[in-house]
């Protein structure tokens, strides 16, 4: 018996992708993660074996290379099977959900042309730069400058937490193009490798995620062509705010997955681990922890499942993609904290799932708007 209801949301299409995602992660990701986390990296090989198999630019229009299918059901699909498989290092969410809008909603049929094809194979692996050393989620405490030069921008400032800084070959930069504008003074400005005065830092040592490539990005007298504006230009902030709900969305499905698997491993080790002379399961403090945390995440996979449905529609708002995400990312936190406690010492084992689930998860309820910018977002929507 499970305590999760019966999901209403899938397709026989989204399941025979599920399939498909789970084959590619046992042949291409799984023999070789290991290494990744010790390298800090992932290998571009598998970005490229993603784009053969479909799992890039999904919702990117067919003339380009891509699906040509916006269903949201099939990223949801990929985070749940990537978040089970322990695998976040390979941020094909963050490529496809994150980044995949901006360039398919706001830049020009030129930017396409030379952008998207390379985005669906795995050839162009792209980041977004925002948070910078000074600043997070206060897009006004934005410091890194592109100046008007006529011909081109000149790009000036630094970057800092930029996943999949390492591997990018296009960078979204946000940047201040009009100084006195404030938060509506930003645009956003594509970098490609190679480019004169664009340089990286070092790859940041994180508690978790060791394979997810995490930079400092440099720009120094970076000449930005004029036509690699992305989007209309002091334009930036209402584009961010755009595509928020769709980031926190994945967040929170990842978030929820997350929680259930590590009850699902966490239930068969109190079955099998005796303390006592009988199995942990016979103890009931033990019993009370597994139905407390089953209750907590059936509810919200309940509430995930609507909300995904209503993002698939089009229908999802931005205060409840902010609820879900702190709900569920809040929620995979304790059950993290939880679970390592029922293994006892071997919860604090690294080759054990838990304790690397408890590492690579701390940073759910921090990117795409802490908890706490969460609460500020609905307590607004609620109270003005």
């Amino acid at each position: 018996m499970t305590a999760q209801l019966p999901r209403q949301i899938f397709a026989e299409d989204h399941e025979a992708f599920r399939e498909t995602v789970r084959t590619f992660l046992a042949k291409e990701v799984t023999p070789h993660y290991e290494q990744w986390e010790k390298d800090g990296i992932v290998s571009r090989d598998a970005w490229r074996a993603a784009g053969r198999q479909g799992l890039l630019g999904m919702a990117v229009p067919e003339e380009y290379g891509g699906g040509g299918n916006p269903d949201f059901r099939y990223s949801a699909v990929l985070a749940e099977e990537f978040t089970r498989a322990g695998a976040p290092g390979l941020a094909l969410g963050l490529h496809n959900d994150i980044i995949g809008p901006y360039l398919t909603s706001l830049a020009t049929d030129e930017q396409k042309q030379r952008w998207l094809p390379g985005f669906c194979t795995g050839e162009i692996i792209t980041a977004i730069a925002m948070t910078e050393p000074g600043a997070g989620s206060d897009l006004q405490g934005i410091r890194t400058t592109a100046e008007d030069k006529g011909d081109h921008w000149l790009l000036n400032g630094s970057k800092t937490f930029i996943s999949n800084g390492i591997l990018a070959d296009l960078v979204i930069v946000v940047a201040k193009t009009t100084p006195e504008g404030g938060a509506h003074g930003l645009s956003l400005l594509v970098v490609e490798r190679g480019t004169a005065g664009f340089e990286r830092g070092r790859n940041l040592d994180k508690i978790g995620q060791k394979s997810q490539d995490t930079a400092e990005l440099f720009f120094r007298d970076v000449r930005v062509p004029k036509e690699n504006l992305l989007g209309e230009l002091n334009g930036a902030f209402v584009h961010l705010m755009t595509n928020l709900a769709q980031e926190r969305m994945g967040i929170a499905v990842a978030g929820i997955a997350a929680a259930e698997h590590l009850l699902e491993i966490t239930t068969q080790y109190v079955k099998e681990r005796e303390a006592f002379g009988r199995p942990l399961s016979k103890l009931q403090h033990i019993r009370f922890e597994i139905a407390e945390m089953a209750t907590e995440c059936a509810v919200t996979r309940t509430f995930l499942d609507r909300c995904i449905a209503d993002h698939s529609d089009g229908t999802l708002d931005a205060v409840h993609a902010s609820m879900a995400k702190w709900w569920a990312t809040e929620l995979q936190k304790r059950v993290a904290d939880r679970c390592l406690q029922l293994h006892g010492g071997y919860g604090y084992m690294t080759e054990y799932r838990v304790a690397k689930a408890f590492t690579d998860g701390r940073i759910q309820t921090i990117y795409g708007g802490t908890t706490e910018i969460m609460k500020e977002i609905i307590g607004r929507s609620l109270l003005g």
